[in-house]
């Protein structure tokens, strides 16, 4: 039995048209053969045929009659396929790549904060740039000048198991009573707690972090030590510094249950601030400012002695951190945001 007149077919399904098939169209519709029937011979959707009949039909006997032809079939297919295949805006957006990987590397931007931003300022119009998502597949591409091993959080991240502990010390309210308006995040003045080490001894500096959770602005104060008293001083700085305006500042203050927190309820009975502490192994009650700790660790490296580290060096981080456009902001900054509470709780105060 020839190809031509084989009735039965091991074809695989989702397989392109070959142009042996193509004849067999041609010849079967000279037959006067249904297209259901020549699917069946062939062994693939009615659909199939049709789409191949209307892409090869052409004019013949002087563009008069329609005919279906496989060698026009098989040269719409060719040119089809020259077509297909993802398609990169690469060269086309080269403007826009050089901002991204300039703000990258001079910045230290996130590629979602450089789409975002140029997005926000109207720096580009939005044709003349790509998302997000696309920046990352140019990098796991090898189109940027920016590598995988450039991104800090791709390489790092590792899922890890909840554990979850019951309290092993009381030093204060638990965060079970802290309002739900702080979880909502929609009220200024609710701040996170940590402490960052550098080297594993006891004559290293330590870094008090703080961050307000609305508006994410972030701060770093460098210690002596861990000590309670040195860390309970540093609040009692920071409540001379926003002096009559503490209380509207810091409205309530959540961390942890380390020893190096135990004096900090005690700032309860000189302000109004509700002082709140996380459960054991729960980092993730407190993740914003665990994040932002895992930002210093891009500048100051676990194990390194942050006494090395000049106040300024400290400060540029501290700057570089607020000074980041964030897509949960809308592509504003913490400081901009900060400082627009300041000014309602000022203006208040003025009225």
């Amino acid at each position: 039995m020839s190809q031509l007149n084989s009735t039965t077919s091991s074809r695989k399904k989702g397989k392109h048209l070959s142009f042996e098939e193509r004849v067999i169209i041609q010849l079967r519709i000279k037959d006067n053969r249904s297209i259901r029937e020549i699917a069946r011979e062939i062994g693939c959707s009615p659909q199939t045929v049709s789409n191949e009949i209307h892409r090869g039909t052409v004019l013949m006997y002087k563009n008069h009659t329609p005919h279906y032809r496989a060698k026009a079939g098989q040269k719409s297919y060719e040119e089809n396929r020259l077509r297909c295949g993802r398609t990169y805006d690469f060269l086309n957006k080269s403007e826009f790549i050089d901002y991204v990987t300039s703000h990258f590397f001079d910045d230290n931007w996130s590629l979602d904060a450089c789409f975002g931003k140029a997005l926000q300022e109207g720096s580009f119009s939005r044709k003349e740039m790509v998302c997000t998502k696309t920046l990352y597949n140019y990098v796991s591409s090898g189109l940027l000048r920016i590598k995988n091993h450039n991104l800090p959080e791709k390489l790092s991240r590792k899922p890890k198991k909840h554990r979850d502990k019951e309290n092993k010390r009381k030093l204060g309210r638990s965060i079970n009573e802290r309002s739900d308006v702080v979880n909502e995040r929609k009220e200024f003045g609710h701040w996170e707690c940590d402490l960052v080490l550098g080297a594993k001894t006891k004559d290293d500096q330590v870094l008090l972090t703080l961050l307000e959770r609305v508006t994410r602005e972030f701060i770093v104060i460098p210690l002596a030590d861990k000590n309670a008293n040195t860390v309970y001083k540093a609040f009692l700085d920071l409540k001379c510094t926003y002096s009559e305006h503490f209380n509207e500042v810091f409205k309530t203050i959540t961390t942890d249950n380390g020893s190096e927190f135990a004096s900090l309820s005690e700032l309860e009975s000189i302000t109004k601030t509700l002082i709140y502490f996380a459960h054991p192994y729960s980092s993730w009650e407190k993740g914003s400012i665990e994040r932002h700790n895992g930002i210093i660790r891009r500048f100051i490296p676990k194990g390194k002695r942050i006494d090395q580290y000049s106040l300024q060096d400290i400060a540029d981080v501290e700057i570089w951190c607020n000074s980041l456009p964030r897509k949960i902001l809308g592509y504003k900054t913490p400081d901009e945001l900060f400082e627009d509470e300041l000014d309602k709780i000022y203006q208040v105060d003025a009225a």
